[in-house]
């Protein structure tokens, strides 16, 4: 899935390479905007926390024309005007404006290293309501950005991956050079896909992998309720002969017809009750309680 993953043949993903002080995610991030490159993507970069030659250390030189950086890494919070592209500018208006100068006939991918600097210093509210709009807003193919799980609270990070299509939560060197990748994939169709893979880097940034553990979960499943009546020391159920013998019996408060011929039409010599009140019985309706002598 990984592999799948950095073809990036779907519009309108958001990926996120979570990683920590185990193991860097910016290689893997370098893998991607290469094989972006090579598909002949056009690949706009912020670059908050690293330095551009960093960035650009290792990357196919050929496909350069179409790789562009805004420049953050200078001056990323702006103080001295150094910088092409601030924190404070992260503005679905503002990446709009970065994109049209070069902006091609297809859409583009854009790349934040690291969303971990918006995040120490804009509200994550606005983050993610920003990462959303910029998503919908058709400009853009694809959105990557590379966070540090370990410098913000779990909530934090669950809340940004939460946005995400694609998660890669990557782990340490297991193997010599075969680190530990967590691919988590949400479909279209609602389906939560996650695969446990093994992957090498090499020096050209084309990455190789191999399948560690695959499963297949749903995204939202249906609850299960459980069945009241199944531990019970007694019997709840009717067999179908004690079902038809309980249709035939008659029940007290629904009356026959001849019933209610009887009822309705009394023969002679019916009985009546005839009541007569005397004077002990005489009852004011101003005080119904006269009889208490109270």
């Amino acid at each position: 899935m990984l592999l799948d993953v950095l073809q990036g043949a779907e519009a309108g993903t958001f990926i996120i390479f979570l990683d920590s002080v185990n193991f860097s995610g910016r290689s893997l991030l370098k893998g991607y905007i290469n094989a972006a490159l090579k598909r002949e993507d056009v690949v706009h970069v912020l670059e908050l926390e690293v330095s551009e030659e960093e960035l650009r250390a290792g990357l196919d030189t050929q496909c350069a024309r179409r790789m562009y950086f805004h420049g953050g890494f200078a001056d990323p919070l702006g103080w001295i005007k150094r910088s092409s592209f601030t924190v404070p500018q992260f503005t679905s208006e503002d990446i709009l404006t970065l994109l049209t100068p070069v902006q091609q006939s297809k859409s583009a991918v854009l790349v934040i290293d690291s969303l971990s600097w918006l995040l120490r210093h804009l509200d994550p509210v606005v983050i993610c309501k920003r990462l959303q709009e910029i998503k919908r807003g058709g400009a853009v193919k694809t959105i990557i950005g590379l966070l540090h799980s370990d410098m913000h609270q779990t909530s934090l990070v669950g809340s940004v991956c939460h946005l995400a299509t694609t998660v890669i939560s990557l782990g340490p060197r297991t193997q010599g050079q075969w680190a530990l990748a967590k691919t988590t994939k949400r479909t279209k169709s609602g389906k939560v896909l996650q695969e446990e893979e093994l992957f090498s880097i090499q020096e050209d940034l084309t990455v190789h992998s191999r399948v560690s553990h695959t499963v297949h979960t749903q995204a939202e499943p249906d609850s299960v309720e459980a069945d009241p009546m199944a531990n019970l020391t007694f019997n709840l159920r009717l067999s179908e002969m004690e079902r038809e013998a309980k249709e035939k019996v008659a029940l007290p408060f629904v009356f026959s017809q001849e019933k209610k011929s009887a009822l309705l039409h009394p023969g002679q010599g019916a009985g009546q009750i005839m009541y007569e009140p005397d004077a002990n019985d005489d009852f004011d309706q101003e005080d119904p309680d006269e009889d208490l002598d109270v």
